[in-house]
């Protein structure tokens, strides 16, 4: 268990280090909006935190197709509309397949609606990246 924890741990860790931007962690971009930036990035941290708490990274990369589709490729083919958010965290939850291909996606029935919305927030966030 504890394995599983500090790999969990490093996985959040390294997908939040990730800057598939091309900027580097020291410049710095002039914030039009600083509060809701900052909401922003307090919500996608809580979603990374839940990402790397579960299994997602196992199938599934910010911006390379592994065994799942990347987030991008996701953030790209859906809108992120409210019905799209519901549709997702119910997949997530629910798991199933056909949408990307034979391979399931893994369900996580202890996973709250609330928390596999916020998931799919950060996920559907990502498009055009």
């Amino acid at each position: 268990m504890k394995k599983y924890v500090v790999f969990a741990a490093l996985c959040t860790a390294l997908v939040a280090c990730n800057s598939s931007d091309g900027t580097k962690s020291g410049d710095k971009k002039p914030a039009e909006n600083a509060s809701a930036d900052g909401a922003a990035t307090a919500a996608n941290d809580k979603a990374l935190e839940m990402i790397g708490a579960l299994d997602c990274t196992t199938c599934h990369k910010i911006s390379e197709k592994n065994i799942g589709p990347a987030y991008t490729e996701v953030a790209n083919k859906y809108e992120s509309t409210e019905e799209n958010v519901t549709m997702l965290a119910d997949k997530i939850i629910k798991g199933g397949s056909g949408n990307w291909g034979t391979v399931p996606m893994t369900p996580h029935p202890a996973l709250s609606a609330d928390s596999a919305k916020e998931m799919v927030r950060y996920i559907l966030s990502l498009k055009n990246q």
